[in-house]
């Protein structure tokens, strides 16, 4: 018997991924996944997004570690696209007991170079967007009354300055706001938690556009090869975490995702899970 054995996850940006990895190690558990990603990319957005075919790709895979799967194209930042996905996966398999709100979107530049509406803009994915995925799922679970559990995917640029300063702000809001559910669904069972992956190795940072940057920024010529540039991130990342490793895998973000997802973890409200090789703290 798997240890999600049972439960339903709604996961968004599942497409590809982190979100991908989180679907399939549900699935491969025992769980019913509810997906969905926006399968297109956004303007302000650093790095190409996940495409319809991604999509797909996540669906054969959840199915192949013997789950069943709702995948559907959808928006976080539209409320009307993400409840009809809700309503689909709950005309399908009749309930929700888990949702990890994963969809994300980066852009990088300082503050004097964010302009109103690209500080907008990462707010209403990371945050807006967050609010968006929980709301009807947790009204469902209260009245199901049958408990649950909420994962929120912040980020441990959360605790530290960086590039990015709409992105943090986005973040480091979420543990407030996971806080603040956690106490106000505690009495209903539904515990409220959050994961604060380090540095993640995934398609939104492994491909040309990234690998452009990471020239840019280490003063050399481009990459010639994909793996060059790996080998490069790796060493210039390493020296931020207390472990000897340039990043994390999505896998590793996906086992905190399970035990979080599972009854294992039932006592267990308003954490902040650090899974990041001790990036945050150095």
């Amino acid at each position: 018997m798997g240890r999600v054995e049972g439960k339903v996850a709604f996961i968004t940006g599942a497409a590809r991924g982190q979100g991908r990895s989180h679907a399939v190690k549900l699935a491969s558990e025992g769980a019913d996944i509810i997906a969905l990603d926006i399968c297109e990319d956004l303007p302000f957005a650093h790095s190409p997004h996940a495409t319809p075919e991604d999509l797909q790709e996540t669906v054969r895979l959840v199915e192949a570690a013997g789950g069943r799967i709702v995948a559907r194209k959808a928006d976080v930042r539209k409320r009307d696209e993400v409840d009809a996905v809700i309503a689909e996966g709950l005309e399908a398999f009749g309930k929700i007991d888990v949702v990890i709100a994963n969809a994300a979107a980066i852009q990088y530049k300082n503050v004097f170079d964010l302009s109103v509406e690209d500080f907008e803009a990462t707010l209403d994915v990371n945050l807006h967007g967050v609010f968006n995925t929980v709301q009807t799922p947790v009204r469902h679970m209260i009245e199901r009354n049958e408990g649950g559990s909420i994962i929120l995917i912040s980020s441990g640029i959360a605790y530290k300055a960086t590039p990015a300063p709409d992105y943090s702000a986005a973040k480091t809001a979420l543990i407030t706001f996971a806080r603040a559910l956690a106490n106000e669904l505690g009495p209903n069972r539904i515990r409220v938690n959050t994961i604060e992956p380090g540095y993640v190795l995934s398609p939104a940072n492994d491909n040309p556009k990234y690998a452009e940057r990471t020239a840019r920024l280490l003063g050399r010529e481009p990459f010639a090869t994909p793996e060059e540039h790996r080998e490069a991130l790796w060493e210039q990342l390493k020296p931020r975490n207390m472990l000897p490793v340039g990043w994390v895998e999505p896998e590793a973000i996906s086992n905190a995702i399970l035990w979080l997802a599972s009854d294992e973890s039932r006592y267990v409200t308003s954490e902040e899970l650090k899974v990041d090789a001790g990036f945050a703290d150095k």
